[in-house]
């Protein structure tokens, strides 16, 4: 898989313009403030109908400008899908082989790819929502399922929190209308982390190989899901899982009401990552860290290739300024000749010449796109 055409009106600082990829590595280079972000993250956009630098959809639309569109086309085994995303301050509209998708789930999917930026190591270092977050995104890349299902339990858990500040408040008194809601929060819940333990299970597999790759096999690292309930009590199937969440919020109730907040579900999981049995995030170097991260991220490439059966497009965001070489050297390595890649760097000095061969190099200046190379002298 790869995006042989991107075209972007008047979103973020591009008026308009239209980039022809290669399907192998593309360097943008430009100094800071000139648009490089803004372009990987149109991609990014365009594959996830959603930005990951905001939350405010009107930021993605240039100033003084009603809408935003992003157009690309898609390279497949089986042929070439263009896509279209318009935002505006009305919602978003995604289209796929120009019919207008009717949900946002429908679309997401039909362009897969991997992001890594610096603040990609928070993925070991951060807060468990980070983590979270992670799982749920690229997860909901690989799985319509896990997507619907991510998306219904967000909407439920949100309504029935909702109604528990109004329990809490004494605003409302019906607590059979709190079990519906608890039945449907259990349900897509069971499903949700059946699926993310699944994934992780197969997301470690490439994981530990890289990582021993990297540490000459001298680190072993594996994956921890922490649930509320125990490793050895948790049910292994959906039914069983439902009927633990069921019991959970029956046993709950009373705090959750008292506290105004669902206290039990997916929505407060977690993922450690130990590197010869310890927990790297408490007690690893900044090294080990920066190695897991490195580790978990590029397993997201064979991960996709291994569930979709195609590879992702991967977006690297001034990411190589944040490894030491031999760090470096085994990122650009894992997708040379195998992945579609977008690099961004203030300077060619920053790319190792003598692993990446010959890139399709663009200059980016205040919003403008100019192909300059197709190879690195």
């Amino acid at each position: 898989m790869y995006l042989s055409e991107l075209q972007l009106d008047h979103y973020r600082n591009y008026e308009q313009v239209d980039v022809h990829f290669s399907p192998d590595i593309n360097v943008l280079i430009g100094e800071n403030a000139q648009g490089k972000t803004n372009l990987l993250e149109a991609i990014y956009v365009l594959a996830l109908a959603r930005s990951h630098r905001t939350h405010n959809d009107r930021e993605l639309i240039q100033w003084n400008s009603e809408f935003a569109r992003i157009t690309g086309i898609v390279q497949r085994k089986t042929g070439h899908t263009p896509l279209e995303l318009i935002v505006s301050q009305k919602g978003k509209k995604a289209k796929v082989n120009h019919l207008e998708q009717a949900k946002l789930s429908q679309y997401i999917g039909q362009l897969n790819v991997v992001l890594f930026a610096p603040e990609d190591l928070n993925i070991v270092k951060g807060s468990p929502a980070v983590r979270r977050h992670f799982i749920d995104m690229e997860f909901g890349q690989m799985s319509a399922k896990y997507l619907y299902n991510i998306s219904q339990y967000k909407s439920i858990l949100k309504q029935r929190n909702q109604y528990l500040k109004q329990l809490q408040r004494r605003q409302a008194k019906d607590l059979i209308y709190l079990g519906v809601l608890s039945d449907q929060l259990a349900a897509y819940g069971a499903e949700v982390t059946i699926a993310r333990r699944e994934f992780l299970q197969q997301m470690e597999k490439w994981a530990q190989k890289l990582h021993q790759e990297i540490t000459k096999e001298r680190e072993l690292l594996t994956f921890r899901y922490q649930s509320q309930i125990p490793d050895d009590q948790l049910a292994l199937d959906t039914e069983g899982l439902y009927q633990q969440f069921q019991t959970l919020y029956e046993t709950q109730q009373s705090r959750e009401v008292e506290q105004g907040t669902t206290l039990v579900g997916p929505h407060r999981d977690d993922v450690t990552f130990l590197v010869n049995g310890k927990n790297v995030q408490s007690f690893g170097s900044q090294g080990q860290q920066r190695t897991t991260a490195l580790s978990v991220k590029l397993a997201e490439i064979d991960l996709m290739k291994e569930q979709t059966g195609e590879y992702p497009v991967l977006l690297l965001d001034d990411v190589l300024s944040e490894l030491d070489d031999l760090r470096q050297t085994h990122l650009l390595k894992t997708f040379q000749n195998k992945v579609q890649t977008f690099l961004t760097t203030t300077s060619l000095e920053n790319v190792k010449k003598e692993i990446i061969s010959a890139p399709r190099v663009f200059t980016v200046t205040n919003g403008t796109v100019a192909m300059v190379t197709t190879e690195v002298n």
